[in-house]
C-alpha cells in the first residue's frame, strides 16, 4: 500500500499548490488550460485503447457495463456523494463535482494504476505507482487550478480503488494473465476517451455509468482468453 499512500500525498500536495495558483491565474487562462487537459485526456485514452486486441469482448463489455451502470445510476450516486462532501466542508466551488469526478477518473483508469497495483500487490517494489505519483502530483496542480478543491477529495475514491486493487493482487495476482490486464487497460482507455470528450464539452458522456464494463471485461476475458 506504500505506492498508493505516496500517490495520495502527491495529489494532495499538487492539488494544494494548484489552489494557491488558482487565485493568481486570470479567468481567461482557465479555459485554455481546461482544453489542454481535455486534449491530453483524449490522447491518453486513445493510446491505451489501441493496445487492446479483443475488440468484440471490449464492445460487449462496454455495452453491458453501461447498461448495468445506468440501472444502478452510478453517476448520480457519485455526484450526490460529491455534493454531500461539498456541503460538509462548506465549499461554494461550483466546479467541485467536476473536479472530484474528473480527477478520480484520470487518476484511476490509467494502465499504470492497474499494472502498478499488480506490481506492488505481488510483492515487488512499487516503482510504477511511485512514478505515477509524480505524474499525478503535477497533473493535480493543473487540475486544481482549473477545477478547484474537488480535486483534492478525489483521493478518497482513489485510495479505495487503487488500494483495493493492490490487496486483490496480493491475493490473486499470481493467477491473472498479462493478456487480461492489457484488455482491461484497453477498456479503461475507451472510458478515458469519453471523459476527454466531456472535458472538452463536445458532449456530456456518463462515463461513470460505464465503469462496470471493467468488471464485465474481466469476466469475459477469463471465460474466453484463458
Amino acid at each position: 500500500m506504500i505506492g498508493t499512500l505516496v500517490n495520495v500525498v502527491a495529489i494532495l500536495v499538487g492539488g494544494s499548490l494548484g489552489l494557491i495558483f488558482r487565485t493568481r491565474i486570470p479567468e481567461r487562462m482557465f479555459k485554455i488550460v481546461f482544453q489542454a487537459i481535455g486534449i491530453f485526456t483524449l490522447y491518453l485514452g486513445v493510446s491505451m485503447a489501441l493496445k487492446a486486441n479483443e475488440l468484440l469482448i471490449m464492445v460487449f463489455s462496454l455495452v453491458v457495463g453501461a447498461l448495468i451502470g445506468e440501472f444502478l445510476r452510478l453517476e448520480d450516486r457519485v455526484e450526490n456523494l460529491s455534493e454531500l462532501l461539498k456541503k460538509k466542508i462548506g465549499s461554494k466551488d461550483d466546479k467541485f463535482s467536476t473536479g472530484f469526478v474528473t480527477s478520480f477518473m484520470l487518476f484511476c483508469l490509467g494502465a499504470m494504476t492497474i499494472l502498478g497495483s499488480m506490481e506492488e500487490g505481488m510483492g515487488n517494489e512499487p516503482t510504477l505507482l511511485l512514478t505515477k505519483s509524480m505524474m499525478d502530483g503535477f497533473s493535480a496542480v493543473a487540475l486544481a487550478a482549473v477545477m478547484g478543491v474537488g480535486v483534492l477529495f478525489s483521493v478518497i475514491p482513489l485510495l479505495i480503488y487503487q488500494g483495493g486493487l493492490t490487496l486483490l493482487a496480493a491475493l490473486f495476482g499470481g493467477v491473472i494473465p498479462e493478456v487480461i490486464i492489457t484488455e482491461i487497460a484497453g477498456v479503461g482507455g475507451v472510458l478515458i476517451i469519453g471523459l476527454g470528450i466531456s472535458i472538452l464539452e463536445i458532449k456530456k458522456i456518463k462515463v461513470l455509468n460505464m465503469l462496470p464494463a471493467l468488471l464485465v471485461e474481466v469476466l469475459l476475458c477469463y471465460i474466453f482468453l484463458r
